[in-house]
C-alpha cells in the first residue's frame, strides 16, 4: 500500500536519515495553530516577557512560528530528535539555536529558561539518562523533569502531554512523576482537550491535557503534603461477577484536580471499553 512512498524515501535520504525519520513515527504527533496560539494567550495573560523560549520536541517549529509579538525578542532554544526535520526547523527559524540530538542527550544549563513550552512526546518507555534513570519516567514525564530542572525559580512550563498512555501524566494512579513534580513547581492550571482536538493535524483521536507549571523557588520538603493534582481517585465503571462468584469492579484513575475543577475540562467525559480495559474519553461538544 506505501510500496511507492517507501521507495521515493529510500531514494531521498541517506540511510541514517531513513533510520531517524522511521524512529520518530511513535510520536510525531504536530500540534494544531489553535492550541498553540491558546498557550500562548494564557501564557500572555500571566504577564510573562520571557527572555528565553526551550521547546525540548519541537519537530519543525510550529511553536516557534506561532510566537507572538511580545516575545519576539527572545533568545529561542530547540531540541529535535529528527535530523530531516530539526534541519528544517533551522531553515525556517535561522534566528534560534536548534540542536539536533535527543533531549536526553543536551546539556543546558540548570536555572536558565524563563518559559518552555511544546508537545511533549508520549509512550510507555523510557528514555536512558543517567540524571533520571532512578526516578523511572516514562518518556512523557521524563520530559517534564528534565525541563523543570532546566527552568528557572518563578519560570513557566506550558506542556500539551497525554493522559491516555499508562494513565498518562495527570490521571495514572502511580503518584511518583507527579509527586517529582509537584515537589518543585505549582500547577498554575490545567486544561483537558477533547479526544478529536489533535485528529485534523496528527490524524488519531488522542486524550491530551495542557499543563502549566510555576518551578517553586524551595521545592516541598519530602513528606509536606502534595497539592490536589497530584492526586488521583479511583471512578468505578461496571460490576460483573468472576468465575468464583465474587463480585468484582471495573475502575479507572482521574486526577482530582479535574473532579474538583470541571469547567477546566474542555468536552465530556465517559468511560470506555478501549484495547487495554476501561478508559476516560473527553468527547467533545457540537459547536
Amino acid at each position: 500500500k506505501w510500496a511507492a512512498e517507501y521507495a521515493e524515501l529510500k531514494e531521498l535520504l541517506t540511510p541514517e536519515e531513513y533510520a531517524s525519520a522511521r524512529g520518530s513515527t511513535l510520536n510525531a504527533h504536530y500540534t494544531s495553530p489553535t492550541v498553540i496560539q491558546s498557550i500562548y494567550e494564557a501564557v500572555g495573560r500571566m504577564g510573562i516577557q520571557p527572555e528565553t523560549v526551550l521547546e525540548p520536541a519541537m519537530g519543525v517549529g510550529n511553536f516557534f512560528g506561532l510566537l507572538p509579538e511580545t516575545m519576539q525578542g527572545a533568545t529561542l532554544l530547540g531540541v529535535e530528535l529528527d535530523s530531516i526535520t530539526g534541519r528544517l526547523a533551522g531553515q525556517l527559524y535561522p534566528q534560534a539555536k536548534i540542536l539536533v540530538d535527543g533531549f536526553e542527550h543536551t546539556n543546558l544549563p540548570d536555572n536558565s529558561i524563563d518559559l518552555a513550552v511544546g508537545n511533549v512526546p508520549f509512550g510507555n518507555y523510557k528514555l536512558p539518562d543517567p540524571r533520571y534513570d532512578s526516578k523511572n519516567l516514562l518518556i512523557h514525564d521524563y520530559f517534564f523533569a528534565k525541563t523543570i530542572d532546566k527552568v528557572r525559580a518563578g519560570g513557566i512550563i506550558a506542556f500539551i502531554t497525554s493522559n491516555g498512555i499508562s494513565g498518562g501524566t495527570m490521571d495514572k494512579k502511580d503518584a511518583h512523576a507527579r509527586e517529582y513534580m509537584a515537589r518543585r513547581c505549582d500547577l498554575l492550571g490545567a486544561v483537558r482537550l477533547p479526544n478529536t482536538t489533535f485528529r485534523a493535524n496528527a490524524g488519531t483521536d488522542i486524550a491530551m491535557d495542557i499543563v502549566f507549571l510555576e518551578k517553586r523557588d524551595v521545592p516541598r520538603m519530602q513528606g509536606e503534603p502534595l497539592p490536589e493534582w497530584g492526586e488521583t481517585d479511583l471512578l468505578r465503571t461496571n460490576t460483573y461477577t468472576d468465575k468464583d462468584g465474587r463480585e468484582r469492579h471495573d475502575h479507572v484513575t482521574m486526577n482530582r484536580y479535574f473532579r474538583t475543577h470541571p469547567e477546566m475540562v474542555l468536552g465530556d467525559l465517559d468511560i470506555v471499553t478501549g484495547p487495554f480495559g476501561p478508559q476516560l474519553v473527553c468527547n467533545p461538544r457540537e459547536g
